[in-house]
């Protein structure tokens, strides 16, 4: 059976628990059938003796390593410094941190629990200050410290109690760190900042969630903070990816408020008559040949995500994204260490086989930007940040705005 095949007659077929035992407490396993767990147990199995004959050499090559076609770091210019200070909450592996940088800001310091993340911030930039593990816990720190030294605070709190994949719990979620930024920034009093999330949480069924916990706090606090809320999509920056995100974009000046402007895309997918640069898909992007039976397109989103039973290294998030995947000759389950490992290990569809550099590429990370962690790690870092370009048109719109007030 094909990764990518249908299972048959499961409408009357009962669902069946997971015998795998859950290692992280909000895991909340997938409801499948007998036939479908089969499925997967097999996929498994298969893909564990293909590594095993590929770590021996037995398997021969079906693709080259490929050379991208897309170089992320002209997505996003570097920006001679503005003088801007910027601190960085629930830092990932560096989408907006990499964001700040490339648009002129000044990094003052990250904080992030999760150690490997912190890890990638670290030997990216050596000379940062990175706040790690414990030490990165946004709930035990003193942020008044931070007073008069941070210009724009900027950070993507956990996105699971809004997202589908989460199950959408809001306050009911422990992951839920909303209060806590919202606690930073009454303590810090940058004169902006930025907080990024899933387009869920601008949703109906989260209206009253904002207005208690996010606006009217800041709305009320001393100084008072005028917000937008903007939503934005990567393949308007030039990201080969099928990706939304909500950023509310604060301000403690009314004036600055006023002069910010909702990033213009900077780009155009698959619409001939834009003046603007050409998105590429994701086939083009990673140097690949066209394929004659399907049009090159985005990439799905990105599968976001550390938590489960076990360590995965695939990046498909849903069926419908399995289907695309497939479309596109692309194989998301199994993301190779390297290209070259990519390359070595072929997968018996003939699908492409991708590599962490390679997600990389598709979310909108420099190339030049590395990832120490093991494989699993790296790619829900990769799944879980905002896209760089994405991000830096997000910095460099309220840097305009304060140039303006």
């Amino acid at each position: 059976m094909a990764w990518d095949d249908e299972p048959t007659d499961l409408a009357t077929e009962p669902l069946v628990a997971s015998r795998i035992p859950s290692t992280h407490p909000l895991h909340q396993p997938w409801q499948l059938t007998a036939t479908e767990r089969e499925r997967y147990r097999l996929m498994a199995q298969r893909s564990r003796e293909q590594s095993r004959r590929a770590a021996a050499g037995e398997l021969d090559r079906l693709h080259e390593v490929n050379v991208p076609a897309l170089d992320t770091r002209d997505l996003m210019p570097r920006e001679e410094p503005n003088g801007l200070r910027a601190l960085s909450l629930y830092s990932g592996g560096g989408g907006l941190d990499v964001s700040f940088e490339r648009a002129g800001f000044e990094h003052v310091a990250s904080y992030e629990i999760l150690e490997h993340a912190a890890e990638t911030l670290a030997r990216n930039r050596p000379e940062w200050e990175v706040h790690g593990g414990a030490d990165g816990d946004v709930h035990g720190v003193k942020w008044k410290d931070w007073r008069g030294k941070v210009d724009v605070l900027h950070g993507g709190p956990p996105c699971q109690p809004f997202s589908n994949a989460g199950r959408q719990q809001g306050h009911l979620d422990p992951r839920d760190c909303w209060p806590a930024t919202v606690k930073a920034i009454r303590a810090i009093q940058p004169i902006a900042f930025v907080a990024e999330n899933v387009p869920a949480l601008a949703s109906a069924k989260f209206t009253d969630y904002v207005r208690d916990v996010i606006v009217e706090p800041l709305e009320r606090s001393r100084p008072r903070y005028y917000m937008h809320r903007v939503l934005l999509e990567a393949k308007d920056f030039g990201v080969p990816q099928v990706r939304k995100r909500v950023a509310f974009v604060g301000f403690r000046s009314k004036k600055a408020y006023d002069a910010f402007r909702k990033p213009a895309p900077t780009h155009a997918w698959n619409d001939p008559d834009s003046d603007l640069p050409r998105t590429m898909g994701v086939r083009e992007a990673l140097g690949l040949a066209q394929m004659e039976e399907h049009p090159d397109r985005l990439a799905p989103t990105i599968r976001s995500g550390l938590t489960g039973p076990r360590f995965t290294t695939s990046i498909c998030n849903s069926t419908s994204a399995a289907k695309s995947w497939a479309a596109l000759g692309l194989w998301p389950n199994g993301v190779a260490v390297t290209r070259e490992a990519a390359s070595a290990f072929p997968t018996d569809t003939g699908a492409f086989r991708l590599s962490v550099a390679d997600v990389a590429l598709i979310q909108g990370f420099p190339p030049t930007w590395t990832w120490p962690s093991a494989v699993y790690q790296a790619v829900g870092q990769i799944g879980n940040a905002v896209p760089p370009p994405l991000g830096w048109a997000v910095a460099m719109a309220v840097t305009a705005a304060l140039s303006a007030s």
